[in-house]
């Protein structure tokens, strides 16, 4: 039997259309893969992202328990700020803490009347002020400068040199700086042989807060880089080239390529910079304390050790900490808000 075109044999059914899933059954089917609570604009519920993060959870763990044991725990002893603390009311020091008087805010009132800490906090503003003009462009200029280098091994050695002085001691620190502008140094010897003399640097009270400056940009400026390095190094090469191809000189590639690769970091330091004023340093301070005086090295964390170590005065010790804490997470939240009126990232997103 012959079939003409467009016939088909007796009892069979025509091929069943093939027709393209419509945008309502797309939708449907979707919506039926997506877990149930993913909740709006698509996030993972957070049972899928603990499975899925698992492996960097187990990794972060450690830290998460040394930062509650050591950082967040302690911030419980706070209380003794508004109490008469007395160490001995009691045979353990945590449970003398509630047989201790509670006096309210007047540790904050003889804080405010304190004399001493108003000359304390002059000083830690000053340091903070100079140490952030003086001392955090240098990392800036230092990874700007080591990038440009060619070659490998000389970048190497020069990251070498800059790095080492980080994991000295601040008594390392202190003890090169009078080996070299300490009244026995190394200069006061030198003038003294070509009739000069009384060259101490290490005793002019005057001074102090440059000489100290000068010791964290030797010890800290080269650790401080890496972060800058390590945000040139995602800067693409065609960025350079192209502008380099549109006539761009170095100082020109460096002002439009570089810079702004580097001002989100240089915005979140900065902001972290900015929270950590009052924390100026405890152990250079304290080590150089008897060279220059009270009244020239006295600043807020050598004043908490003091009254609160020293003297034994544990409320007021931590009225003053817990303020200094308070003023440093105003300053976070303040500079970070500024950045992002910049509109950089900085700490946290909007």
């Amino acid at each position: 039997m012959s079939l003409t075109a467009g016939s088909r044999p007796e009892g069979t059914r025509p091929p069943a259309a093939v027709e393209e899933p419509t945008a309502a059954v797309a939708t449907a089917v979707a919506k039926e893969r997506v877990p149930r609570k993913a909740g709006k604009a698509g996030k993972v519920p957070w049972r899928i992202r603990l499975r899925r993060d698992r492996a960097l959870i187990l990794m972060t763990l450690p830290v998460i328990v040394l930062l509650l044991l050591f950082n967040y725990i302690p911030l419980l002893g706070n209380v003794v700020a508004f109490q008469d603390y007395d160490p001995y009311v009691s045979s353990n020091g945590v449970t003398a803490i509630f047989h201790s008087p509670w006096v309210g805010v007047e540790q904050f009132s003889r804080m405010v009347d304190d004399p001493l800490f108003w000359s304390a906090a002059k000083n830690t503003l000053l340091l903070f002020s100079l140490q952030l003009v003086l001392f955090f462009p240098i990392p800036i200029a230092l990874a700007l400068l080591i990038n440009s280098v060619i070659r490998p091994r000389v970048r190497a050695v020069a990251q070498a040199i800059m790095y080492l002085p980080h994991f000295f001691s601040w008594v390392l620190v202190v003890t090169v700086f009078q080996q070299v502008f300490g009244g026995a140094g190394i200069i006061a010897q030198t003038l003294e042989d070509h009739g000069w003399s009384g060259f101490d640097l290490m005793t002019d009270a005057g001074l102090f807060k440059y000489l100290v400056t000068a010791q964290a940009v030797w010890k800290d400026a080269g650790w401080g880089i890496i972060v800058f390095l390590a945000a040139l190094a995602a800067v693409s090469t065609d960025l350079y080239e192209a502008a380099a191809m549109d006539g761009a000189g170095r100082w020109r590639r460096m002002w439009h390529v570089t810079l702004p690769a580097l001002r989100p970091v240089i915005a979140l330091l900065l902001v972290l910079r900015v929270g950590d004023a009052l924390s100026v340093g405890f152990e250079q301070f304290l080590l150089q304390r008897d060279a220059v005086g009270v009244g020239a090295s006295e600043v807020l964390d050598t004043y908490v050790w003091n009254m609160g170590i020293q003297n034994g005065d544990f409320s007021y010790a931590a009225a003053v900490g817990l303020v200094k804490g308070v003023i440093g997470v105003c300053l976070v939240l303040g500079a970070n808000k500024f950045a992002h009126l910049l509109g950089e990232q900085g700490v946290y997103q909007k």
